[in-house]
């Protein structure tokens, strides 16, 4: 059944979209599918081009094993089905950046079958996208117009790069549900270390298959985008797409099934070509080429040596650390920000004796606090990731950093939090201590910063009651209102916090607060 939220409200009645991707993902892999040609972004024109790639007459390709194992891992990881046989194919056409004058790629036997990606909305709930197929396929070079008004140029260092074209079954309903697969199926991707998913160098792109229905009718002509590299245009795409195909049917018009291009300044579909323009490929199989039989212990070497991957880990996350499912999914979207809070979690543990745990400096500030208030367990998981989703990851965003270039190292958080949690400073004043990690880029400890600017939570009760008393003394009309209004008390707080530099332990406040006015 349709959910409504998903439905586009045309001039006559609702319209449903319905989707799949093709996604292109370069595999990593140091040399390219056919040849020894090195693989790699920045080299000038047609510095990494072998004779095969340039298809010199007599020359053969010869299959790179590790980008079939590439294959094989990124099928595994998608629950896909791997098959034993698989064989190559010559998809023919003639293009300038196309050597060969046909692509090497994998129509009828794929080497990976059916699989599925679980896919978590940002409300919290998830959807199920079906894997049709993943095939291997080379790489075409690159037709370069803006150097020459009367020429054309090519450069094929992609050529006979190996890519990994996944193809999912038309289960998509909105361009957030696109995006969502295709940020899902890119982290899949980086945790397996198959692709690095880097679209601004092309190296993962989709194809987005658009097509639009009244609710309950069969599938209608679909209309395919090519090679969309970016998050914000393929949902602008498609959403225009749709619109597109949504006003031309209800004016009574047909859709015609062609390939179309966006364009990123106009934020609109183009045509490419027509159905009736597209090319007659004339498969068949590669002659020079065996077909690839593999083994199944091979394949179950492969299975073995598998990362933890993203579902895994969230699950990992919530049970062992006791994260929300959201704290968790924030964290396991990227694996390097999942390793960076694992790390601060690490440098915690339960605090038996606390002179052989906490750093000197941290006993220090400490003096002589017993060792019965530090029996619970510093550096809590979940406070961890408050801190890591929150701070950190708010001030790395502002500053147009990714989490591997934090100026913090994990143990300054894993310090900043040891701090909050062993009553040292409060939540409060930790925010003015991460400023200042911020700006010292991680040159100075929490520790130290608390010491070297006075920053350490008043714990002393004699010294709160002091002030505490002091402030009742000043405003007994507002003393005697806490009886009336008990809300009024957030009054006196502040002025405590106020009086003792926002040093007081709120904690210790508002017990002795409730106690000298009656609550």
């Amino acid at each position: 059944m349709a959910d409504p939220s998903k439905l586009i409200q045309g001039r006559t009645g609702l319209w449903e979209i319905v989707m799949g991707l093709e996604v292109h993902a370069q595999v990593a892999s140091n040399t390219k599918l056919f040849s020894g040609a090195r693989v790699g972004f920045g080299a000038g024109p047609n510095e990494q081009v072998s004779l095969v790639d340039a298809a010199m007459p007599g020359m053969l390709p010869v299959l790179n094993k590790y980008c079939v194992e590439q294959a094989v891992k990124t099928g595994l990881g998608l629950k896909a089905e791997i098959n034993r046989f698989s064989r190559f194919d010559r998809k023919n056409y003639f293009y300038p950046d196309l050597p060969q004058g046909y692509q090497i790629s994998q129509l009828f036997h794929p080497i990976v079958g059916e699989g599925e990606v679980l896919v978590e909305r940002d409300d919290g709930t998830s959807f199920t996208v079906r894997i049709e197929r993943l095939h291997l396929e080379q790489d075409a070079g690159k037709s370069i117009h803006d150097l020459d008004p009367n020429a054309t140029y090519v450069d094929l260092n992609r050529a006979g790069t190996a890519l990994m074209e996944i193809v999912s079954k038309p289960d998509l309903r909105s361009s957030d549900e696109a995006v969502a697969y295709f940020k899902k199926l890119r982290t899949i991707l980086i945790y397996l270390g198959t692709c690095d998913g880097d679209m601004e160098k092309g190296n993962m792109r989709a194809d987005c298959n658009v097509s639009v229905r009244r609710v309950g009718e069969p599938f209608g002509t679909r209309c395919e985008i090519k090679n969309v590299n970016s998050f914000r245009f393929m949902q602008q795409a498609i959403e225009f797409e749709a619109r597109r195909q949504i006003e031309i049917l209800e004016d009574g018009g047909t859709i015609d099934q062609e390939t179309r291009l966006f364009d990123a300044v106009k934020v609109e579909t183009r045509s490419m070509r027509s159905k009736e323009e597209a090319h007659d490929y004339r498969y068949f199989p590669d002659p020079d080429l065996l077909p690839v039989e593999l083994e199944e212990a091979w394949i179950e070497d492969i299975r073995k040596s598998l990362v933890e991957l993203p579902d895994d880990k969230k699950a990992r996350f919530i049970s062992q650390y006791g994260l929300s499912s959201y704290d968790a999914q924030v964290l396991i979207s990227e694996q390097d920000r999942a390793d960076y809070y694992e790390k601060c979690v690490a440098n915690g543990q339960p605090v038996g004796m606390i002179n052989r745990t906490l750093p000197s400096a941290t006993r220090q500030l400490l003096g002589e606090a017993g060792e019965a208030q530090f029996a619970k367990p510093i550096r809590d998981p979940k406070l961890v990731a408050n801190w890591v989703t929150n701070e950190l990851l708010a001030r790395l965003a502002k500053d147009g950093k990714d989490i591997v270039d934090s100026p913090l190292p994990p143990e300054q958080i894993a310090g900043l939090v040891e701090l909050i949690e062993t009553n040292v400073i409060s939540s409060k004043i930790a925010k003015t201590v991460f400023e200042h990690m911020w700006e010292g880029k991680g040159t100075i400890t929490p520790a130290e910063i608390v010491e070297k600017h006075g920053l350490k939570q008043v714990t002393d009760t004699g010294a709160i009651e002091k002030a505490i008393d002091e402030i009742i003394a000043a405003n007994p009309d507002k003393a005697a209102e806490v009886a009336l209004k008990p809300q009024a008390l957030g009054w006196f707080v502040g002025q405590v916090m106020k009086a003792t530099g926002g040093k007081a332990n709120p904690a210790a406040v508002n017990e002795l607060l409730k106690s000298k006015l009656g609550l």
